[in-house]
């Protein structure tokens, strides 16, 4: 009986703990992530981006892709890990965009991405986003 109790309470603790559970404190759509690999090797399908504004620790990406509706794009902000010295540091990421949508509706969409994870010592930092020759400064 107590065997049968802990596998009971497995499923629950696996529900618990998955990603993405848990709400953004700051009130972000998306973590950034900071990988060297993914930076690199991460889809890059057409995407045109049409601003940046940071809004608190989000970064706000307008942006517009072909596709249906959206809503089966995977969608990853991605720093590449590395702290260019300059005043300020700067930091380079890339927007990963999977678009497997056969449509051709052009579609525009806000989106907000948690960078409180990109916060260099000296209390700002200029992002620079790669695949579109932007730039923004995150002061904090």
């Amino acid at each position: 009986m107590k065997n049968l109790f802990l596998l009971a309470l497995i499923p629950l603790f696996l529900l618990a703990c998955a990603d993405g559970d848990e709400p953004d404190p700051n009130g972000c759509d998306l973590g950034t992530v900071i990988s060297q690999e993914l930076y690199r090797n991460s889809p890059s399908d057409e995407a045109t981006i049409n601003s940046l504004e940071i809004e608190g620790d989000c970064l706000k990406i307008n942006f517009s892709a072909s596709g249906c509706n959206g809503e089966s794009w995977k969608i990853t902000l991605i720093d590449s890990g590395s702290i260019l010295e300059s005043d300020p540091p700067q930091r380079n990421l890339r927007f990963s965009l999977e678009n497997n949508e056969l449509c051709e509706a052009f579609i525009t969409r806000d989106l907000t991405f948690n960078i409180k994870n990109l916060r260099v010592e000296g209390g700002r930092v200029q992002l620079n986003l790669t695949n579109s020759g932007d730039q923004v400064l995150y002061e904090y």
